[in-house]
């Protein structure tokens, strides 16, 4: 979806906030043009020339990441949340607290403008953490080139990294499936921009693959002063589009692509009647 707005909309900066599994520079053709490390934390390490094994390091971490390593101890990478108690109670100052390197995020160029994303390393946190940084590097991206519209490709699910993608959008666009794992997450969406008075539009991907929840999805919409902005039908040449590197609407003019164009420009609509003026941000979840 936003892979198509991105070819609908003009004057506007891409952001790719789904950082555990980043996938929209497959279809953007994108140009890196500056790479930034993420710092995502800190994490203890013992110097083993200080430290004496008294072991109260590992008595004190409610997470079991400090263990016997001989006659003195280590710290378990995979389990160390980061949180400085060790360090804090170790007497002989054996304990570094470094910076983590959890991933790194870009500023890219696209044939459809700027776009921002990231990479976030295996089993690394923080991802909310990263996701604002992108958004305010999109923001001010915006500021300084004059483009009126930020759009955000939101990470999947109900997580923290949604929360941070959400937080102060002008207009979400609530992208669901007709299954019952789709609808749960819609609802809680749902909730989620109720709480923060976002405006909020839905559209039903692959609807004609389960009419009977498509129909629960449509009421619950109109129960929860929802847009129903349109509906977009089961169609093979969305697979044949990302496997060429395309979006849909570039791709083809068969169903899907056609059902985008209807949805974007109820999008511009309802975006002019909900958020009438100033600058806007449009996420996609």
């Amino acid at each position: 979806m936003v892979g198509a707005l991105a070819s609908l909309f003009d004057n506007k900066v891409l952001v790719d906030c789904d950082v555990d599994a980043a996938d929209l520079h497959l279809i953007t053709n994108n140009q890196v043009l500056q790479t930034h490390e993420f710092i995502g934390g800190k994490q203890a390490r013992i110097i083993e020339d200080k430290c004496t094994g008294c072991g109260i390091c590992a008595e004190k971490c409610r997470f079991e990441a400090i263990r016997e390593s001989g006659d003195l101890y280590r710290v378990d990478r995979l389990a160390c949340d980061g949180c400085g108690v060790c360090v804090r109670q170790c007497p002989e100052d054996a304990i570094e607290f470094n910076d983590v390197v959890s991933g790194e995020w870009f500023v890219s160029e696209t044939p459809f403008g700027p776009m921002v994303h990231a990479r976030l390393g295996l089993a690394e946190g923080n991802s909310g953490k990263l996701v604002s940084l992108l958004r305010q590097t999109a923001r001010k991206l915006a500021e300084e080139q004059k483009r009126d519209l930020v759009i955000i490709d939101g990470p999947p699910g109900i997580g923290c990294p949604v929360i941070a993608s959400t937080t102060g959008a002008s207009y979400v666009l609530i992208v669901t499936e007709p299954s019952m794992s789709a609808m749960h997450d819609m609802e809680r969406l749902r909730e989620l921009t109720s709480h923060f008075g976002i405006p909020t539009g839905l559209c039903i991907n692959k609807h004609d693959i389960n009419p009977d929840i498509t129909a629960q999805i449509e009421s619950f919409a109109e129960a929860h002063d929802t847009t129903v902005l349109g509906k977009i039908p089961y169609d093979p040449s969305v697979t044949a589009a990302q496997i060429a590197g395309s979006s849909v609407v570039d791709f083809s003019s068969g169903g899907a692509a056609k059902a985008i164009r209807e949805i974007q420009n109820r999008l511009t609509e309802e975006m002019a009647h909900r958020t009438p003026t100033g600058h806007q941000d449009i996420i996609t979840l």
